[in-house]
């Protein structure tokens, strides 16, 4: 079935020429699909930038149609095929786990910056189904497989393009076509750099270092990494590597979330003046809720944006609390947020292990239940293309006014977690769910400190934040309170997925 291409507006249209010239200048012609093998000491760095609604993802996606309409092969960091030193490479990356399935949805085959990292070893029997789904092999006839098998395989990829959701689709487990993971050693060729705002100056190096071109999609009214003093890595670019896009596309939607997150930018409105326009958006369309107290029950999914960890911490025990769930252990069901891997070095194939499967600092993740070793848990990792496994984990609860967190359970090594009922404004880039609960009070005490960031009043940037998180609704939350569920937590609602892979760290 044909698509109708979408209409480019005209900055999108003048930004997809200036990059299809510097594509040209480096051996890849999109106009006569003509490739030219990479040329050694040709790099160059651009930026894409534009508010929520501008059109960045359209223009990243009709890009990567185009590349591959041209013939250029997209890097995955599922799996690689025969490496020629004449083919052309594009990769197309993002900061979270979350970030890239939003690209994923959308038809775009994305994947973290961290999994690029790292490229799986696959068992050599079933490497024949990926070479044949890559289009680099005959169809195979593999032992224990149905030729029905192999037709649900081809069928996934034709729509998802990953090898692993393939492999999985024919009943195959990870640790059946994943024997390990080794570190990428040879450079990559086109890279294409999603939510870059959320890059800092060390990442960016490493990837100037693998990309040799380098296209970076970012929110310049978003916030800077913490140790990047309110400055985003593309703020340094000479102005005609930067191509600003304005808002169009989703504007005409009559979006209200993004009408209230542009209305920010207006030097006039304070916090007081933005809250009267949330209440009465509230009160003409229903995509914009002015709610009086928290809605527990959309916790378990999509976490409470908050600026203060204070507030953070008291919402965490408070959803916990009405939950009924014990000090001593977690209830399956409950959000949980990784916050890093404990291992020593000596363990690092295990860090690789645990990482390239999405558990990476920031990765939301769902507590399933305990595994089938002390320590352990299974865990589902939102967004992750092979969500589920069985880790060494070590869960940290905070209490508040408690400088120590309850640990209520751990392993001695492993993943580690905190509670992902509610996180921090910082946190949540990067990320969308399809409904948002923003915490106001602690903007409000933002604006009350009148502390700034690159020239904007913070506030404004917190709530510009937490606002585009949302994809079809938006919670205005303006009183401390929180509603009763409306029943237990659920697994039932996660897509299923095969018996996962028992991650062991030997001591």
């Amino acid at each position: 079935m044909s698509t109708v291409a979408p209409v480019l507006s005209d900055d999108q249209a003048e930004a997809h020429d200036r990059i299809s010239e510097v594509l040209r200048e480096v051996g890849v012609d999109l106009d006569d699909a003509i490739l030219t093998p990479p040329r050694e000491g040709k790099s160059s760095v651009m930026a894409v930038v534009g508010k929520a609604g501008s059109g960045k993802t359209l223009l990243l996606a009709e890009l990567y149609r185009a590349l591959e309409e041209a013939g250029v092969d997209v890097v995955s960091g599922d799996w690689e095929g025969r490496r020629r030193k004449d083919r052309r490479t594009l990769a197309i990356l993002a900061p979270t786990n979350k970030a890239a399935s939003v690209l994923r949805m959308r038809g775009v085959p994305a994947t973290t910056i961290h999994r690029i990292l790292y490229t799986p070893v696959y068992d050599p029997e079933y490497e024949r189904i990926a070479a044949w789904l890559s289009g680099q092999g005959e169809r195979p006839e593999i032992e224990g497989l149905t030729v029905e098998a192999l037709d649900r395989a081809h069928t996934f990829f034709q729509s998802h393009k990953s090898i692993p959701g393939a492999l999985a689709a024919a009943g195959l487990r990870g640790s059946d076509f994943i024997t390990g993971w080794k570190r990428r050693e040879d450079p990559l060729d086109i890279g294409f750099i999603d939510e870059a705002s959320m890059l800092d100056d060390k990442q960016f190096d490493d990837l100037k270092d693998i990309f040799p071109t380098l296209l970076l999609f970012g929110d310049p009214a978003q916030l800077a990494p913490v140790n990047q003093s309110g400055a985003m890595v593309f703020d340094g670019l000479p102005a005609p590597a930067t191509l600003s896009l304005s808002r169009v596309h989703r504007q005409d939607a009559d979006n209200p979330i993004l009408d209230l997150a542009h209305a920010l930018s207006d030097p006039e409105v304070g916090f007081e003046e933005f809250e009267r326009l949330v209440e009465t958006t509230a009160d003409n369309d229903d995509r914009v809720v002015w709610a009086n107290r928290v809605e527990v029950d959309l916790m378990a999914r999509s976490p409470v944006l908050v600026w203060r960890n204070a507030t953070r911490i008291r919402l965490i025990n408070a959803f916990r609390s009405v939950h009924g769930a014990p000090e001593t252990e977690l209830l399956e069901g409950e959000p949980l947020i990784c916050d890093g891997i404990e291992l020593p070095l000596k363990h690092r194939k295990k860090r690789l292990d645990l990482e390239a499967r999405g558990l990476i600092k920031g990765a939301q993740v769902i507590y399933l239940g305990p595994g089938r070793k002390p320590g352990f848990s299974r865990l589902h990792v939102m967004g992750a293309e092979d969500p589920r496994v069985s880790a060494a984990s070590i869960v940290k609860i905070e209490k508040p006014d408690e400088e120590e967190p309850f640990i209520p359970f751990a392993a001695r090594m492993g993943a580690t977690f905190l509670h992902g009922a509610a996180v921090t404004i910082h946190k949540a880039q990067g990320s969308q769910w399809p409904d948002v609960q923003v915490f106001a009070p602690d903007l409000f005490a933002a604006a009350r400190m009148g502390r700034t960031e690159a020239g904007q009043p913070l506030w404004k940037r917190l709530a510009y934040v937490a606002i585009t998180r949302a994809e079809e609704r938006l919670y205005w939350v303006v009183r401390n309170r929180i509603a009763k569920p409306t029943g237990s937590l659920r697994v039932d609602d996660l897509k299923a997925a095969p018996v996962p892979l028992e991650l062991e760290v030997e001591t």
